[in-house]
């Protein structure tokens, strides 16, 4: 069990959170608004996302590039994103075109080397994302200096540059075919559309997702602080024993684990390494896997070659119930390794067949604010098994 001050000092940290999202947020909404108008521009003109950054910063170019790729709003059109930081200068430079948008991203302090690369981009006409930098298309200047809540703040930024980028398109001529969804858009095609004023309307419902992301973080907050806190000492047990944590997800939620791992093995400065894998980053295996037996097993099978005493099996999924998050939980279980899940919605299968013996769940059906605040959570995790030694 947690101690009353860990308990207490994780229902605090989420509630600040709000707080700093609320200011931040408020100021932005126009400028995102007016991001949001060009980057459908920019689409519709043929051009692309191209997303970088290193190291944790290096999840969120993966995170924002399924996004747009695979859309989770019903009907939404799939929209040309790449994740390119592995080797981001080579491809930008043999990639980029005056109409695609570029976006780098990096700690509280800026990367020189990313915005060496967005500066080259933007000089071949391309729109820029600084996130965080000092000059570009969008910039944003840090707002705190935490690397863990400014990473967070970064991922609600574009996520409603996401969801708010397909307003556009429903209020101007398309000049494209969008396919079976069609009869979603009943005007497209059909008369061009002013967006001027729409610039207003999207700023205002930015700032409504924020203030839902709130509601969201304080129900959590007092809610699941003490659950939160029970998981840490009970991960810290098992690492203290030797062991490791193994963490596995699809879509946005394999960014997560593969950022909450690269947290783990490369801290930011003061915290010490932590053992750990994310089973969502290895593509090889992923399509071996997926290709001769099926997507339910991509994480079971990984798990049986990977899992040891001691271990730690971290499952998360928005819904609760996809089958192979399902599939790798029992394994878990089978071999006696603590689990752990972060789910949505109402915990769905996992926590309905009892697999995870800290299920931890943000109680929202909608993707986006469900993945916001599970950033939150294991981030706090983290800092956690620190020992909360860091501001």
């Amino acid at each position: 069990m947690p101690t009353l001050e860990l308990t207490t000092q994780i229902e605090q940290r989420l509630l600040a959170r709000n707080r700093l999202l609320d200011s931040f947020f408020t100021v932005e909404a126009g400028r995102l608004a007016q991001a949001c108008r060009e980057m459908s521009d920019r689409f519709l003109q043929g051009g692309r996302l191209l997303a970088f950054g290193r190291g944790p910063y290096a999840t969120d170019a993966q995170h924002v590039s399924v996004e747009f790729v695979h859309p989770v709003i019903v009907g939404k059109r799939a929209l040309p994103a790449v994740d390119l930081s592995l080797a981001f200068a080579p491809w930008l430079e043999t990639l980029v075109q005056s109409h695609d948008m570029v976006m780098g991203f990096g700690p509280p302090e800026g990367d020189t080397e990313v915005w060496a690369a967005l500066d080259a981009a933007r000089q071949r006409g391309a729109m820029t994302f600084a996130l965080p930098g000092v000059q570009g298309s969008y910039f944003a200047s840090p707002a705190t200096q935490d690397p863990f809540i400014h990473q967070e703040l970064i991922e609600i930024l574009y996520h409603t540059l996401w969801e708010t980028v397909h307003v556009f398109f429903e209020h101007r001529e398309l000049g494209h075919d969008v396919g079976e969804a069609g009869f979603l858009y009943p005007f497209l095609g059909k008369e061009k559309q002013e967006t001027f004023d729409v610039v207003a309307e999207v700023a205002s419902s930015i700032q409504m997702k924020v203030r839902d992301d709130a509601l969201l973080r304080a129900q959590v907050a007092k809610e699941e602080s003490e659950k939160i806190g029970s998981a840490a000492v009970a991960m810290r047990e098992r690492l203290d024993r030797g062991g490791k944590l193994i963490m596995f997800g699809n879509g946005g939620s394999a960014t997560d684990a593969n950022d909450w791992a690269i947290d783990c093995v490369m801290p930011p400065a003061g915290y010490h390494p932590i053992p750990a894998v994310s089973l969502s980053m290895e593509p090889a295996n992923i399509s071996a896997i997926a290709n001769d037996v099926g997507t339910e097993l991509i994480f079971q099978r990984q798990l049986i070659a990977q899992a040891r005493p001691n271990d730690v099996a971290i499952g998360i999924s928005t819904s609760g119930g996809s089958k192979n998050i399902v599939m790798a939980l029992e394994e878990a279980r089978k071999r006696n390794l603590l689990t752990v899940a972060l789910l949505g919605y109402d915990g769905g299968e996992v926590l309905r067949r009892g697999l995870a013996d800290f299920p931890l769940i943000v109680r929202s059906d909608y993707i986006p604010r469900i993945q916001e605040v599970q950033a939150s959570i294991y981030h706090l995790i983290r800092e956690a098994l620190e020992g909360f030694g860091h501001a």
